[in-house]
Order: C-alpha cells, then sequence, then structure tokens
C-alpha cells in the first residue's frame, strides 16, 4: 500500500475566492477535494480517473496564502484515505475510491 504527504500553497489569486466569499475569502470545500484527487492520482501513478468520493468532512476554514499538508493512505481496499492539515490543526479528512484497474 502506497502513502505520502504533499504540500499546497493556496494562490491568493485563487479563481474561487472571488464569490467564495467577499470580504472574506475561503477555499471551498470542492478545492480541497480537487487537490485531494489530484495528490491521490500521482501516488497511484494514475492520471484522469473518475474518483467516487467515499465521505468528506471539514472541520476548519482556510485562507488565501496558506500552506497546506495533504496526507494520503492506500488502503487494502483500493480506496485512499487522507486528511489535510495547516498549521497544526485539522482542515479537512476523507476517503477517495479509484475506478477499478
Amino acid at each position: 500500500m502506497a502513502e505520502a504527504e504533499f504540500a499546497w500553497h493556496v494562490p491568493t489569486d485563487h479563481p474561487a475566492f472571488a464569490g467564495h466569499f467577499p470580504g472574506r475569502p475561503i477555499v471551498p470545500g470542492v478545492v480541497l477535494l480537487d487537490r485531494a484527487i489530484h495528490f491521490a492520482e500521482i501516488l497511484l501513478g494514475r492520471p484522469g480517473l473518475a474518483w467516487q468520493v467515499g465521505n468528506a468532512k471539514f472541520f476548519s476554514p482556510v485562507g488565501p496564502g496558506e500552506t497546506l499538508t495533504f496526507a494520503l493512505q492506500q488502503k487494502a481496499s483500493g480506496a485512499i484515505v487522507f486528511a489535510v492539515q495547516a498549521a497544526g490543526r485539522d482542515i479537512a479528512a476523507g476517503s477517495l475510491t479509484p475506478p477499478a484497474p
């Protein structure tokens, strides 16, 4: 089973900040899921997969300029579990299932 950590520095000019939310920009959960999927594809060496989100929980908001750490671990079932942290706080966690090979 594979596992890895990836870092992502949230760009201050990320397009999602335009409407999410005026005056207090927050990274949408879907952007965090997109990053987790991107890193899972790198971990497995299989880009462009049609992933299924098993579950996802969001614990703390993320703003522009923060650096996030994504810890991913592949389970025996093939699913990828992920946890996201920033500056010692839990941001998100969940699981992703890739399609069968």
